[in-house]
């Protein structure tokens, strides 16, 4: 069973495969042993993205897992799947729309049992190592910015991180709405982030500190759901790795994912082509 739908994984692989630069074979006598596809290590990869497991399971004797973590490095210096994220959120924001004009963030903390650069004292489990996730996403729940950090950092600290990096997407999408709405928890109810917030020009809707107050209520619930839709990956919801540019690799690769899914199962209704899945509900 693969591990991601067909209808998913075939488009990414070859999006992805079309970014990669024109490698130069520069062995003097051209004698050396073949090298393994693309493709093959792309589909690998993938596995060890949603099953969570190590290198070492997802190898054989096709591919080994050496072979995993020198392609994956190799992918991460040339910054393939960033530029696959970003192209996927343009194809979603010209068949579907994004809804940048209302923006929801919150914190997500996973395990991180390995340690690592990212790694920090969890708050909310013993003190055990663990890795917070700032995300930004749009009205509809689309992942925009995804921020890896130690665990012990808290939710409002991470925020202002999280929106410069919001600006980089005017080169994808194009200018991004003035104003926008932003929907944040109790966990930002403080005066700096008013204040950075009115600085920036972004209108906060954010919970009070000590009143109950509904998820559904202020558009918060939408990043929730993406945070579950992140955390449905094996590797996300377990870090092993414990460098940082290998964990924001995997952060960018399952946000292009999700996308497409969101894209396929939006633009379902909406279009015609010829390898449009038979029911919406992609599984």
């Amino acid at each position: 069973m693969p591990a991601v739908p067909s209808c998913i994984l075939d488009p990414i692989r070859d999006q992805f495969l079309a970014l990669l630069p024109v490698r130069e074979d520069r062995h003097p006598w051209g004698c050396h042993n073949p090298r393994i596809s693309d493709a093959v290590v792309f589909d690998r990869l993938v596995q060890v993205l949603v099953f969570g497991c190590g290198y070492e399971r997802a190898a054989d004797h096709l591919c080994s897992a050496t072979t995993l973590r020198r392609r994956r490095d190799e992918w991460i210096a040339a910054g393939v799947t960033e530029t696959l994220r970003l192209l996927v959120l343009g194809c979603y924001d010209r068949m579907t729309g994004l809804e940048l004009d209302r923006l929801s963030a919150d914190g997500c903390i996973t395990k991180a049992p390995s340690g690592g650069e990212c790694a920090g004292k969890s708050p909310v489990d013993r003190a055990k190592l663990g890795i917070e996730r700032s995300q930004l996403t749009d009205g509809y729940g689309i992942p925009l910015i995804t921020v890896p950090a130690p665990a012990n950092t808290q939710d409002h600290a991470l925020l202002p991180t999280t929106l410069d990096r919001l600006t980089g997407l005017e080169e994808a999408l194009g200018p991004l709405p003035e104003n926008p709405c932003l929907s944040l928890d109790a966990g930002y109810d403080y005066s700096m982030v008013h204040q950075d917030l009115h600085a920036r020009r972004i209108t906060g809707k954010i919970a009070r500190r000590g009143t109950k107050s509904p998820i559904q209520t202020g558009g918060r619930w939408v990043v929730e759901r993406t945070n579950s839709w992140m955390n449905n990956f094996g590797k996300l919801r377990r870090r092993t790795e414990r460098r940082k540019a290998p964990i924001e690799f995997f952060i960018a690769l399952a946000s292009a994912i999700i996308t497409l899914h969101c894209l396929i199962r939006r633009a379902w209704t909406l279009y015609r082509w010829d390898t449009r899945p038979r029911n919406p509900r992609i599984r």
